[in-house]
């Protein structure tokens, strides 16, 4: 991977103006004290994409830019109103060097294995006015581009001037819609495109399908996209973006079971074993980063004369280490053609919509309730079965089976309106959420209780935390009855 990145937060409107359009003024007003006009600027810029245009679509450019003081390569990425992410590689040394590893891995879940070539050609003479603030402070940077740009696909040049107005770093969002009303007080009008490249493509970035009538692909359509967005976070090691992947991994296929075969799986059914093991990939990381927290938590809530021994470094610093070694697995594993293909069939699934629900028709809904529903009663039953005397690894699991299914029935819910009973689900679900992670985090206090005793270390500590997180289980148990019963009165409203 190799290449150095920087990012930024690029906050900017864009505006369209003639030829004959005078600059704005930004006197009178009090945030701007000076305006300094920097030297004309050259710059060149090759945009790159795939041949099906999938940056484009996802609102994405990324280009090589050389001239001005940011020559380089540029990728941006959507980040809310006004805003994009914009993540920067320096150039290489070769008259036109590839695409960077670093930036290509960036986008990665959305270019696939699909090559990145270039699609349009722009070049830009800018003027640079930059405003400052009393304190000295940079505000924003006025400029004033005049563009040539030209398709690669041999289509026709185009000429056409327009204005940007960029907030500098950490700059005030209500100043850039008062330097805003001076743009459009001299003439300018709002850009029809979100980027030059748009412009050039023809495309606007507003040609969102219409999203599916029916809730449950609406929800998967829905997913699929944040799907994309987490992929980008994980790589970036983002906070608790492995966690966020992993359960939209998980949503996605929990709907899929529950369509009933709305979504034509008969044929395709390994998809839903591809999200299992992904979401299994990505589970080494969670759990690891599950146990950093919960034993940091503990040990900084226990007495210090209780703490003894070198506890905190087999433990913390343990599950750290495997959390480190999750992470490069998921990445390995979310560079692999098997991830590729199967992001290619969960956009095709999503595309393949039947025919819409008729309007009023809530039965579908109440039905997939109803049976996910039944799922969670008849494993809450199965657990009720099972005698104190019996296995407790018996028992831990049948718990462990009602919160899948509750959590089934709490996505299932999620997407067909209905939040009473999702939010009844959850409640379960994050009930019996604690206990397994009791169940593994004593397992695991077990194993390393050995390992220290083995080298000598005192496991008095082990000790404590195994009974708190024993007394953490059995409050789990004995709150479970009330909320089952909470659950089945959502349902009655329900249907």
């Amino acid at each position: 991977m190799g290449e150095s990145n920087s990012s930024y937060l690029e906050v900017e409107r864009k505006f369209d103006v003639l030829d004959s359009t005078v600059s704005p003024s930004f006197d009178g007003l009090s945030a701007v004290s000076r305006v300094e006009r920097s030297p004309a600027q050259h710059l060149d810029a090759v945009y790159y994409d795939t041949p099906n245009r999938d940056l484009a679509a996802h609102r994405i450019t990324l280009r090589r830019r050389t001239g001005g003081p940011d020559a380089g390569w540029h990728l941006k990425l959507p980040a809310g109103p006004d805003a994009r992410k914009e993540v920067r590689a320096p150039l290489g040394s070769a008259v036109e060097d590839p695409v960077p590893d670093s930036l290509r891995d960036v986008v990665l879940a959305i270019v696939r294995d699909r090559p990145l070539a270039p699609v349009a050609r722009i070049s830009t003479e800018r003027t640079v006015d930059m405003l400052y603030g009393p304190d000295g402070a940079a505000l924003a940077e006025f400029c004033d581009d005049q563009v040539t740009a030209r398709a690669e696909d041999d289509g026709p040049v185009q000429q056409w001037r327009e204005w940007e107005l960029e907030l500098a770093d950490g700059g005030d969002r209500d100043l850039l819609g008062r330097l805003a009303n001076r743009l459009l007080d001299a003439g300018a009008v709002p850009a029809g495109h979100g980027s030059k490249l748009a412009r050039v493509l023809g495309t606007t970035g507003a040609e969102a399908p219409e999203p599916p009538d029916d809730p449950i692909h609406r929800a998967v359509a829905e997913l699929v996209d944040e799907l994309l967005v987490w992929d980008r976070a994980v790589r970036a090691d983002v906070y608790d973006s492995v966690h966020q992947m992993r359960v939209t991994t998980r949503k996605i296929r929990s709907l899929l079971q529950s369509s009933e075969g709305a979504f034509g799986l008969t044929d395709d059914a390994w998809i839903l074993d591809e999200l299992r093991q992904l979401a299994a990939v990505l589970g080494v990381a969670r759990d690891a980063e599950v146990l950093a927290e919960k034993y940091e938590k503990a040990l900084d809530e226990l007495p210090a004369e209780l703490v003894r021994g070198p506890v905190r470094e087999r433990l913390v610093g343990g599950a750290k280490k495997r959390y480190a070694a999750g992470h490069r697995r998921s990445v390995i594993a979310m560079r692999s053609a098997r991830y590729f293909r199967l992001l290619d069939a969960l956009e095709a699934l999503v595309a393949a919509i039947p025919p819409p629900v008729p309007a009023g028709d809530e039965e579908a809904a109440e039905a997939t309730i109803d049976s996910a529903y039944r799922r969670v009663r008849k494993a809450a039953k199965a657990a009720k079965a099972i005698k104190s005397e019996e296995s407790e690894t018996e028992r831990d699991e049948a718990l462990h089976r009602i919160r899948k299914r509750a959590k089934r029935l709490r996505y299932t819910a999620s997407a067909t309106g209905a939040a009473k009973v999702a939010d009844r689900a959850k409640s379960i679900q994050t009930l019996l959420g604690d206990h397994q992670d009791s169940v593994v985090s004593r397992a695991h206090l077990s194993k390393e209780a050995l390992a220290a005793h083995a080298a000598g270390e005192d496991t008095f500590t082990y000790g404590v935390l195994y009974q708190l997180e024993d007394e953490l289980a059995r409050r789990a148990e004995a709150d479970l009855g009330a909320a089952l019963k909470k659950l089945a009165k959502a349902v009655r409203k329900y249907t």
